[in-house]
């Protein structure tokens, strides 16, 4: 179990949607919490409601793309909460193009800041939190495009990305088990964060700078059987799997159908095929 009150945590991505109900709700945990956002009036607006509410909360800048500035962000939160102990990288970005129609800016932007963005953030927290022997807590924003890649149509960088994520999250799990630092892996299956709205205001300098407005989602996005969820209805959930630690977190049971039905029956199916001609050759060589 992981205890949140009294700990510091960061948030990524804290100025808005999934990243902003989650900093929120860590402070009502007991948590001290340095927002972190590439905008960072959006970060201080999240902050303000923390401190309003009673909470301890600065607002602090950081671009996820930049090794550099995740660094600053670091030694920012230490200085004014001091050991950060629970580390939540959700800064991200989407897109719903072929990709024959992104440009490398936009595959790297989306690239960098998902999959990049989140291994930078714990390659730079990570050190310190092992070396003050408090245990701690990693949590990460991937997708369930990621745990469902083939549903989600023109997300192929996106859905690399996420799944990525999930691979790193679940296999520095087990890196991490002598230290009593935990990791939960958060995937959203729809989410109604206005991020279709505001992705392009995101976008660094060296990806292209800010885009000039909102971006397209395909009709058949959201699965027919599931329904776009609020924020703040999924914030305790994710709360609570910091707190029972565990591994992944999902907030559509849906998901566990269509995860059956695109995945399962197929995976065996291979499996089995490989199964029998594996057997076949080995009969031929008797």
């Amino acid at each position: 179990m992981t205890a949140i009150d009294g700990r510091a945590a960061v948030v990524t991505g804290g100025g808005h949607g999934i990243g902003r109900v989650l900093a929120l709700e860590l402070a009502r945990a007991g948590a001290a919490v340095a927002v972190a956002d590439i905008i960072v009036d959006n970060a201080e607006l999240v902050a303000a409601e923390i401190r309003a509410a009673g909470g301890r909360a600065v607002a602090l800048h950081c671009d996820v793309c930049e090794r550099e500035s995740i660094a600053e962000l670091k030694q920012q939160a230490q200085r004014a909460l001091g050991p950060i102990t629970v580390l939540v990288a959700n800064a991200g970005a989407t897109s719903f193009q072929r990709l024959t129609e992104m440009s490398d800016a936009d595959v790297d932007w989306i690239l960098q800041v998902n999959l990049m963005g989140t291994i930078y953030c714990i390659q730079a927290f990570l050190p310190d939190m092992i070396a003050a022997g408090q245990g701690g807590h990693l949590v990460a924003t991937a997708s369930m495009a990621g745990m469902l890649p083939a549903w989600v149509p023109l997300h192929a960088p996106y859905s690399a990305a996420k799944l990525g994520i999930i691979g790193f999250m679940l296999n520095i799990g087990i890196e991490l088990a002598d230290n009593d630092i935990k990791t939960t892996t958060y995937c959203p299956g729809g989410v109604a964060t206005g991020l279709s709205a505001n992705n392009e205001r995101y976008r660094p300098a060296r990806f292209g700078g800010p885009g000039p407005g909102p971006i397209t989602i395909p009709n058949d996005f959201i699965h027919e059987n599931m329904k776009l969820l609020e924020p703040e209805s999924i914030a305790p959930l994710v709360v609570r799997a910091i707190r029972t630690d565990r591994p992944l977190v999902f907030d559509h049971a849906e998901q566990l159908q269509v995860w059956l039905d695109t995945y399962q029956r197929p995976v065996l199916d291979a499996f089995e095929a490989i199964a029998r001609e594996h057997a076949g050759d080995q009969d031929s060589l008797a």
